[in-house]
C-alpha cells in the first residue's frame, strides 16, 4: 500500500501557494479505530486532511493546531489534531450515522453535521492559544475550511477535500488540495483560478484512479507555473500514554478515586483520539489513592 504524504509548492512566480495530499491510509485508520459508519468516515476524513495541510501551511517546530466542528446534526462534533510535521488524530462525536445519498449521489455530510461552527486553535509556545471562529458555510467541510481562511487569515482559498468509502466501511481513496492566492496576484490568476476550481474532477475520484497530488494539480494548474518543493509522510498517531491517562485519574481527588475502587474495584480509561485502552488493577488504582493522601 502507497504511503500517505502532502505536498507543498508555488505557483505563479510565487503568487499562489499549492497544497495537496493523499491520506487514504490515515483516513481508513481512523475509521478503523473509531468503527465509523460511512458518513462519519467521510466527515472525520475530510477533517483529518483539511488539518494536516493547514498544519504543513501555518505551523512550525513543536506548535500544534485543533479543528473542531461542531454542529446540531447527528454526529455533534469532529475534531482533528495535528502537529505540522504530517501527524495527525481526530475523532467524531457520534461514528454511527448513516442518511440516504444526497441529490448527487454522495454521502450526506452536511446534512449530518448541520449548523454549526468550526473553531481552529493554534497553540504557539507557551503563551495563549491562538483562536479562529467562524460559522459552518455548507457543513461539507472543505467549503468550511475556505470560509475561515477568507474571514480569519484574510486569505482567499480554494479547499477540495474528498473521501471515498467502500461498502465494508473501509476508506479505497482520499485526499485533497488548498490552493492560495497571495496578496498581489492579478486578476487574471484570481480569475483562472476561480474558474479552475468550479470545474474540477471529485479529488478523492482522481486519486482512486492512480493520480498523484502532483498530477492532480498540474493537470488543472501546470501553466501557471507549478514548482513543488517538498514533500512530506503522512500517519495517524496519536501520543497518548498510560502516564497521561494515570495523571488524569489522579486529578480526580482523593475522595472520587476511593468511590472508582468501591464501585468498580479498578478503572479502565479509552483515548478519544485514538481508542486506546488502559486498564488500572486495584493495586494501581489503591497506589493513586494513596498519592492523592499526601497532597
Amino acid at each position: 500500500m502507497k504511503q500517505d504524504y502532502l505536498v507543498r509548492g508555488i505557483a505563479a512566480d510565487g503568487m499562489l501557494r499549492v497544497n495537496g495530499a493523499i491520506t487514504t491510509n490515515t483516513c481508513n485508520e481512523a475509521a478503523k479505530r473509531h468503527g465509523t459508519w460511512p458518513i462519519a468516515t467521510a466527515a472525520l476524513g475530510r477533517l483529518l486532511t483539511g488539518a494536516i495541510m493547514m498544519g504543513a501551511m501555518l505551523l512550525k517546530d513543536d506548535q500544534r493546531m485543533m479543528l473542531q466542528v461542531r454542529g446540531d446534526g447527528p454526529l455533534r462534533e469532529i475534531v482533528a489534531v495535528t502537529d505540522g510535521h504530517g501527524h495527525v488524530k481526530g475523532y467524531v462525536g457520534e461514528p454511527h450515522v448513516h442518511f440516504p445519498l444526497n441529490d448527487e449521489g454522495k454521502l450526506d455530510v452536511a446534512r449530518a453535521i448541520g449548523q454549526g461552527r468550526l473553531t481552529v486553535t493554534r497553540q504557539i509556545g507557551d503563551g495563549e492559544p491562538y483562536l479562529g471562529n467562524v460559522p459552518l458555510l455548507t457543513g461539507e467541510i472543505g467549503d468550511d475550511l475556505a470560509y475561515y481562511f477568507a474571514r480569519s487569515e484574510q486569505v482567499p482559498s480554494v479547499v477540495s477535500l474528498g473521501v471515498l468509502v467502500e461498502t465494508d466501511n473501509s476508506v479505497r481513496a482520499a485526499g485533497g488540495y488548498i490552493l492560495q492566492v497571495m496578496p498581489g496576484a492579478s486578476e487574471e490568476i484570481i480569475s483562472f483560478v476561480e474558474s479552475k476550481a468550479q470545474n474540477l474532477a471529485g479529488v478523492s475520484r482522481s486519486i482512486d484512479a492512480g493520480h498523484t497530488p502532483e498530477e492532480i494539480l498540474t493537470e488543472n494548474f501546470g501553466e501557471l507555473g507549478l514548482e513543488f518543493l517538498e514533500t512530506t509522510p503522512v500517519s495517524f498517531v496519536c501520543d497518548c500514554t498510560r502516564d497521561r491517562f494515570e495523571r488524569a485519574l489522579l486529578s480526580l481527588g482523593r475522595e472520587e478515586l476511593e468511590s472508582l475502587l468501591a464501585d468498580q474495584g479498578q478503572a479502565e480509561t479509552v483515548c478519544q483520539f485514538c481508542g486506546a485502552k488502559y486498564l488500572f488493577s486495584r493495586q494501581d488504582v489503591e497506589r493513586l489513592v494513596e498519592i492523592a493522601k499526601q497532597r
